[in-house]
């Protein structure tokens, strides 16, 4: 039920791919291999305040010291790559660097106003760029559209989002100071994600920063495309397999229809009906064999393509991507204003 975007995997996501191999990497030398070393990225404000470290603010949140939180973090992280295809790797890197540098800030501002309220000291606090991690949460409620999946108890419903939002549960509670951690990441992601003040302006990666790494780093830490999607899992229910086979089927089925639109766009000059290329595929039989799905009937009355009402705040969003404002909207109307699948189609063509 991780929400996907684009084909699986790491597949232009350069950013997020070198977030999950380097810090899990040390992670795991530090707390099984070299251990004696920890202390040297232990995240201790006490040391900050009272003895001038300033640098244990950046080598305090940089590596997890504890592997339960590298593992819910990297699998946050690889949700979150979305954002990547999405905006673009120096964007995704500038979201991640401003809020990295706001969340240390707020950190020590949360410390020092428990202290002096209510008498809290919070010496040491939880290791890692767990920061960034919660902030990313802020475009990830924003932005991503919720689609419900399947419900519990035939009352408590189960969306493509449940699960990411369970693993950040789960990583909140496993310290009892993460708390601090979470506010000030979830406040430091808002106030980026709505550029407070042009925060964006003053915390952004360098473009000359980004194409030093494009060409030393990126060759690194590039993935390659996949052929093939993965298998729907056994372990699902019925109904999760079939509709898992339904919505595979009608992807394939856009995709190749949007492929021929686009040549057929190149090839003429006018309007296109897009009706004839995109049959309805919301309205289906409930009761279909999920072996053997019927290819969907033409419609009968076609309409023109100027009578599909199309979202200007979503094409305003594709366009913010890089695409053209023709491009983002076919796009649109060739998914039904479904902002994944269009970002999908504009993304593999």
């Amino acid at each position: 039920m991780f929400t996907t975007t684009g084909s699986r995997g790491l597949y232009k996501a350069p950013v997020s791919k070198s977030l999950l191999l380097i810090p899990s990497a040390v992670a795991f030398l530090l707390t099984v291999v070299f251990p004696q070393y920890q202390s040297l990225f232990l995240y201790n404000l006490q040391a900050v305040r009272q003895e001038g470290q300033v640098w244990k603010l950046g080598c305090g949140r940089l590596f997890c010291l504890d592997l339960k939180d590298t593992f819910c973090s990297s699998l946050l992280i690889y949700n979150f790559r979305i954002f990547e295809r999405r905006y673009g790797s120096r964007k995704f890197a500038s979201f991640l660097f401003g809020t990295w540098v706001l969340s240390a800030l707020v950190d020590v501002l949360l410390a020092e106003a428990l202290n002096h309220v209510v008498h809290l000291k919070m010496d040491i606090l939880p290791s890692g760029p767990l920061g960034l991690v919660f902030a990313l949460f802020v475009p990830f409620y924003c932005s991503i559209p919720q689609v419900q999946v399947t419900q519990v108890l035939g009352q408590f419903p189960i969306t493509n989002k449940s699960l990411v939002y369970i693993v950040g549960l789960q990583l909140l509670t496993s310290s009892p100071v993460m708390w601090i951690i979470a506010l000030s990441g979830l406040v430091s992601g808002v106030v980026y994600h709505s550029n407070v003040m042009r925060v964006q302006s003053l915390l952004f990666v360098p473009k000359w920063v980004s194409k030093s790494c494009s060409c030393f780093l990126e060759p690194l830490f590039v993935g390659t495309e996949p052929t093939h999607e993965s298998a729907v899992g056994m372990g699902a229910t019925l109904d999760i397999q079939r509709q898992q086979r339904m919505d595979l089927l009608d992807q394939q089925i856009l995709l190749s229809q949007f492929a021929q639109m686009r040549r057929n766009r190149q090839q003429q000059v006018g309007l296109i009906n897009w009706n004839r290329f995109f049959p309805s595929l919301r309205h289906r039989g409930q009761n279909h064999n999920p072996a053997q799905p019927q290819q969907p009937a033409q419609p009968a009355h076609p309409n023109p393509t100027d009578n599909t009402p199309v979202s200007e705040e979503q094409v305003a969003m594709l366009m913010e991507m890089g695409f053209s404002r023709l491009d983002a909207l076919e796009a649109l109307r060739a998914s039904n204003n479904d902002l994944n699948m269009a970002t999908n189609f504009l993304l593999q063509h």
